[in-house]
């Protein structure tokens, strides 16, 4: 239940594999070129790249990590291994920042002939590349990692269009300052997608609600089911892109229809909120007076 509009969506970890061998290739190729045209414009966006194939591949792996089942010593599967690997690729990602905006104001003391003509054929060919990689990408089964790869590949898109107007201006006016400028402006767009990368794991790590969900919508949604008079002690964490996980104290009228409530508890959780491993502990109206209690709702 509330997976199958995705059944003709290939899986997210072949999606991202494809990505990443596509990114990796093109990260290679436009580094070498960066070097041999003395661009640091086009190297920036290889690091760029580069930062997003490592993002893509711990993706990847984590995809693959997240099917391997439960064990005694981790019941819960490894999903967060997807979780570390966003705090990692985050960190990675605000050293490049620091290392390529260093080297731009080296650039601006220092300036270097720049071969403007290898920086624009590089860069259209990235351009084209990071179509087609969001394009493999928007076509993989949509979850939160699946989201994450692709605002990376977004800002590869923009990384690409900034080395196309360095080229452009270079070979039109000959002012090589605007490859430096541009390589700020790219350390701008990882340093966003870094902290935003960071703030997003440590929420999962620190168990918060999942982005997109509203708990007072969730309690509405579990107090209309038939025999349910109060929801109290409700938690709702995220386990991984995938799963979503509940806790919650449920007063019902009557412990003889529970089996019933909790099947449509279940259901109704899954359906309007996506939340796949809800864990509901049932109680009598009359030893469930919560009223005390700030995050009791009806």
């Amino acid at each position: 239940m509330g997976s199958h509009n995705h059944h003709h969506a290939p899986s997210s970890g072949n999606a991202l594999l494809a990505a990443l061998c596509l990114t990796l290739a093109f990260a290679v190729v436009e580094f070498v070129a960066g070097l041999w045209a003395n661009s640091l414009a086009l190297v920036a966006d290889a690091g760029h790249m580069l930062t997003d194939s490592s993002a893509l591949g711990l993706a990847a792996f984590a995809a693959w990590m997240a099917v391997r089942p439960a064990s005694n010593r981790r019941t819960w599967g490894y999903g967060r291994a997807e979780v570390l690997a966003a705090l990692i690729n985050g960190a990675v990602m605000l050293a490049l920042v620091g290392s390529i905006a260093w080297h731009a104001f080296e650039r601006f003391q220092d300036p270097r002939e720049i071969s403007g003509g290898t920086v624009l054929a590089v860069a259209l060919v990235g351009l084209v590349v990071n179509l087609l990689v969001f394009f493999v990408l928007s076509r993989g089964r949509s979850n939160l990692n699946l989201r994450g790869a692709l605002l990376h590949v977004l800002g590869d898109l923009l990384g690409s269009v900034a080395a196309l107007v360095s080229g452009i201006v270079i070979l039109a006016t000959g002012w090589a300052p605007i490859d430096p400028i541009l390589s700020l402006l790219i350390c701008a767009l990882i340093l966003v997608a870094a902290v935003r990368l960071l703030m997003e794991g440590a929420h999962v790590v620190m168990e918060g609600v999942p982005q997109g969900l509203d708990l007072e919508k969730v309690c509405s949604t579990m107090t209309a089911v038939s025999g349910v008079e109060e929801i109290h002690d409700l938690h709702v964490w995220q386990v991984s892109s995938d799963r979503v996980a509940l806790s919650a104290h449920v007063v019902v009228a009557d412990l003889g229809d529970w089996p019933s409530t909790l099947a449509a508890l279940n259901r109704r959780l899954l359906e309007v909120h996506e939340i796949d491993h809800p864990t509901l502990q049932p109680e009598l109206a009359q030893a469930g007076n919560c009223d005390h209690q700030p995050e009791a709702c009806r």
